[in-house]
């Protein structure tokens, strides 16, 4: 596992990207908890409002991820202090993405249906950089051997394969299955062949002198969520907290 680790983390200068990563996922799940927590009214925890203003953890989120970024820059790829600064990037990252409704819409939505954008912009994000850690880019790596290469070019190769059929399934209106297949390979591609949803760039873009593709595809995403939407809410619901009715 140790020379595993060395050769496709420590080696291509990737360290800092992991530690960023795992910092950032943490970060998410304890806030999550934490604020849940609060709004239950258990737990030693509050929120925190000097002098009657609701500071919200998207702005220590920012602080952090300015001081990590620019540490980042500063230090290059390699020592503590490029550790350090990807940590801190990681952690402010995951604060100020928790909220990143909240940024979009200008308003608190934390509690709320918009609300559930924070947790699927998180998840997409951990997704795609952690599909950049299993890349296993052979750049920087020293002495690879010819079955090396082959080996992670392959697995270059598919990354990117699936990170297109995902794009697909995005443009037809489709962002969960478009985030489940950015992490499971192939997933997608039901997405990408299927119709398109009512409104979708794709739509938009290739059903609009099609009356008969637009009428099905209506009906297909009406059917689509009327089943899965109560599914879908409570996985949500479990991962990031019942939004306010």
């Amino acid at each position: 596992m140790g020379q595993w680790l060395s050769r496709n983390i420590v080696e291509p200068g990737k360290l800092p990207l992991l530690l960023a990563l795992s910092a950032f996922v943490l970060t998410f799940l304890v806030t999550r908890v934490i604020t849940r927590l609060i709004r239950a009214g258990r737990g030693p925890f509050r929120n925190i409002s000097p002098g009657g203003l609701h500071v919200h953890h998207v702005v220590p989120g920012v602080v952090l991820t300015v001081i990590g970024g620019f540490g980042a820059v500063a230090s290059g790829r390699h020592g503590f202090g490029a550790m350090a600064a990807a940590v801190l990037f990681g952690t402010g990252a995951g604060l100020v993405l928790d909220e990143f409704a909240l940024v979009l819409h200008l308003d608190d939505v934390y509690w709320t249906e918009q609300g559930r954008k924070s947790v699927e912009i998180v998840v997409l994000t951990a997704a795609l950089v952690g599909l950049v850690l299993a890349g296993f880019l052979p750049f920087g790596v020293n002495e690879l051997t010819p079955e090396e290469l082959h080996d992670r070019g392959l697995v270059v190769v598919n990354v990117l394969i699936n990170f297109l059929i995902a794009l697909f399934a995005l443009a037809k209106g489709k962002p969960r299955i478009a985030l489940l297949g950015a992490v499971v390979p192939f997933v997608a591609l039901v997405g990408a062949v299927r119709l398109a949803r009512p409104g979708s760039p794709w739509a938009r873009r290739f059903y609009r002198h099609r009356p008969r593709a637009r009428r099905r595809a209506r009906v297909r995403a009406y059917r689509h969520d009327a089943r899965w939407e109560a599914v879908r809410n409570r996985i949500h619901d479990l991962l990031a907290g019942a939004p306010d009715r």
